[in-house]
């Protein structure tokens, strides 16, 4: 049974898992994992190049936009909005590039920073932290794909 989204003080209730789209990047569809535990949303490339353009650091990037499917790839570029160390839930340390670009999941559409790494091995193609969501989203952790596809 899929219940509707529930907005609570102009905040959109989301599962733990949502079906997002980062239109800047050209992509579509992405599946997000919810990530209450995480304080900054991450985008898992498979490849980074750094170039300049206009006299500023840009990130070229190629995303598997389907969890599953190594095939079908998407290339992006955005600039560096900064390079920030980044430690995952294992506690690894690792500098990453952040860049920012926007999100549209349901009816909202806003900027958001985001850093890139290159893990592959990961479940979701993309996390959405805390900061992300703060003033914006409240979580219900028993549900999926509040918004829709």
């Amino acid at each position: 049974m899929m219940t509707m989204p529930v907005k609570s003080n102009d905040k959109v209730c989301v599962g733990w898992r949502e079906w997002v789209s980062l239109p800047e990047l050209d992509i579509a569809r992405i599946k997000a994992k919810i990530d209450t535990g995480a304080r900054t949303s991450c985008l898992h490339t498979f490849k980074i190049e750094e170039f300049e353009k206009s006299g500023q650091a840009w990130v070229r990037f190629w995303v598997h936009p389907n969890q599953g499917d190594d095939e079908t790839a998407i290339q992006a570029e955005a600039p560096v909005l900064a390079r920030r160390l980044v430690r995952d839930s294992g506690g690894h340390e690792q500098l990453r590039y952040v860049i920012q670009t926007t999100i549209k999941a349901g009816t909202l559409c806003y900027p958001i920073e985001m850093t890139l790494t290159a893990r592959d091995n990961m479940r979701f193609r993309m996390l959405l932290g805390r900061t992300a969501m703060a003033g914006k989203i409240i979580v219900d952790p028993m549900s999926s794909f509040l918004l829709g596809k």
